[in-house]
């Protein structure tokens, strides 16, 4: 069982019942996905960069990238629909708690001048958007292997009903919030 998962069920779950009084366990928020999504701009004039960024992103996550396409076409942006733009991975289970683990513990820590990610960056139904500026903050990139410095989004969305219980949620399982 991952370590986190472990971390919840002892000691985050009972502190989160004692501090918002709920009547059920079933009441007390969880972390329910992890999103990961990576925008590769530069396919339109190097078709090969989708296919480096779904491997760092599989490197990351774990598991097998999406490759997503455009919706719409936009003249401005040289985009035709159809075209492969970006890719993501939706973890659950053990690999969503092995993620964040290695997210909070290995990976912010590694940031140049950091000083916590942003309290504030809740939805306002309890799920939590955070953007790295590059993929070499996690340790299975290896620096010299990288064509170009991708950033991705890091989506955790929980079934907390409020932005508050969302926030004491990730605070307990180790997000390093800023003051």
């Amino acid at each position: 069982m991952a370590r986190l998962k472990d971390k919840y069920t002892q000691e985050v779950a009972p502190a989160m019942m004692a501090r918002f009084k709920y009547t059920s366990t079933m009441q007390i928020p969880k972390v329910e996905k992890i999103v990961l999504n990576m925008g590769v701009g530069e396919v339109k004039d190097n078709p090969k960069a989708i296919e480096s960024a779904a491997a760092d992103m599989g490197l990351i996550a774990g598991q097998r990238p999406v490759i997503t396409k455009a919706k719409k076409s936009v003249s401005a942006f040289k985009l035709r629909e159809g075209m492969n733009i970006g890719c993501k991975v939706t973890l659950r289970g053990n690999r969503m708690y092995e993620f964040m683990d290695k997210l909070v513990s290995v990976a912010l820590p590694r940031v140049r001048d950091f000083r916590g990610v942003n309290p504030d960056s809740f939805d306002g139904r309890g799920n939590y958007a955070l953007g790295v500026k590059e993929q070499l903050i996690f340790p299975e990139i290896d620096y010299d292997k990288i064509d170009r410095i991708r950033g991705m989004d890091i989506i955790i969305v929980t079934t907390a009903p409020t932005d508050e219980e969302a926030r004491e949620l990730l605070r307990l399982l180790g997000m390093p919030f800023s003051k």
